[in-house]
């Protein structure tokens, strides 16, 4: 089978559509948000699922002026492939020892250092490079994971730092750091990392570092923390149209529009008596004379199986819910005696416009968040781009 026919069976089992007409209009609306700082799309995880280098170019249309990821491979990529301007600025923070600094430096990305050891890395790359390498020094003001303590470590970095400058083997082109809890809205963390975040650029100012951009704001802090924008925000999953958490708003409630809409063929329609057990375990067992609607996608293809007996599908206009355990490929859904024809449409979620669920129901159904219900559609269901 030409890898064309395969595509295009595949999407007649199961689709993710992805309207760069939202993402653009959501990126936009994030620049209203804080219009005294330059934007940086978040596309890591392909696009938080949706689709690193469709969703680079549409936020790139829509103003956004830098790109940010969290693999060096995943930038490197967009680099090479993603259709971008080359003025448009990538930066990528997830080093390991060892990582590809050279090719990293060679192709101009922006690099997040927290540690001596990715300093002494990425000056030896800069050097077999031949050319300086752009460095960012990331604090940890309090999230306790990535970058530098605070105190002497900082005083450290900051000094290692300046003399690889002086010695013309890199730049330090900004001073950023993340948040634990900007989701949280009045988290008491919030000031004390804001103050941190302060005391700790002042610190690296002080000594003569001239960053081009200092930034901390994540989605929930571009939405909600104008004092936290800085010269740069780095909204992600705002982005694709998800709400951060329930607690700051739903994506009406933010002026945002989901992105991703994904949709399902019914594999099979047929009718069972009642007492009839449906999926693995049989944790589900028809009330009475009914008729099932299998979908045929399942854990292999992202859908949570945390949400087996409560996630949300829209059939023939009605709310269903899964029925019994979600398998590897399929699930069923207790069609409540209605027939639609096998092919009929299963929504499983999407803006909302049309009555159907929203990826933050799915959330609920599987006791997660947003991010994860997106991010995880795998690679067996294709992404057809709508408004491009």
């Amino acid at each position: 089978m030409s890898e064309t026919a395969a595509r295009r069976d595949a999407e007649l089992r199961a689709r993710a559509e992805i309207d760069l007409a939202a993402l653009r209009a959501n990126v936009r609306a994030l620049r209203e948000r804080a219009p005294g700082a330059a934007l940086m799309a978040v596309v890591k995880a392909d696009g938080y699922g949706h689709g690193a280098a469709p969703c680079a170019r549409a936020a790139v249309a829509a103003g956004a002026t830098w790109l940010g990821t969290a693999t060096p491979h995943e930038a490197l990529a967009l680099r090479a492939d993603a259709g971008v301007p080359d003025d448009v600025r990538i930066m990528c923070w997830l080093w390991t020892p060892g990582g590809p600094w050279r090719e990293a430096v060679e192709a101009g990305l922006d690099v997040s250092v927290s540690a001596p050891w990715a300093l002494a890395e990425v000056t030896e790359a800069a050097r077999l490079a031949g050319r300086p390498a752009l460095v960012q020094l990331k604090a940890d003001t309090g999230l306790g994971r990535g970058g530098c303590q605070p105190g002497a470590d900082w005083e450290d970095l900051v000094g290692g730092a300046l003399r690889a400058e002086a010695e013309g083997l890199l730049r330090v082109t900004g001073l950023w750091s993340h948040f634990a809890c900007a989701d949280e809205p009045g988290h008491p963390s919030i000031a004390a990392q804001l103050a941190r975040f302060h005391e700790m650029t002042a610190y690296a100012e002080g000594r003569g570092v001239r960053p081009d951009v200092r930034h901390i704001a994540n989605s929930p802090a571009t939405l909600t923390l104008p004092e936290a924008h800085f010269d740069l925000v780095r909204p992600g999953i705002a982005m694709y149209g998800v709400s951060p958490s329930p607690e700051i708003g739903t994506p009406a409630d933010l002026g945002l529009r989901p992105v991703m809409t994904l949709t399902a063929a019914l594999a099979l329609v047929k009718q069972v008596p009642g007492g009839h057990g449906v999926s693995y375990g049989h944790h589900y067992t028809t009330p009475g004379d009914t008729t099932l609607g299998l979908v045929p996608l399942g854990y292999a293809d992202g859908v949570p199986r945390h949400a087996s007996s409560t996630g949300p599908v829209l059939v023939d206009g009605k709310w269903r819910t899964v029925a019994g355990r979600i398998a590897m490929d399929q699930f069923v859904v207790d069609l409540g005696g209605d027939r639609p024809e096998a092919g009929a449409e299963a929504v499983l979620f999407g803006p909302g416009d049309r009555g159907e669920p929203t990826a933050e129901d799915w959330a609920q159904a599987a006791g997660t968040i947003g991010y994860e219900i997106v991010t995880r559609i795998g690679s067996r269901v294709p992404r057809v781009y709508v408004n491009e």
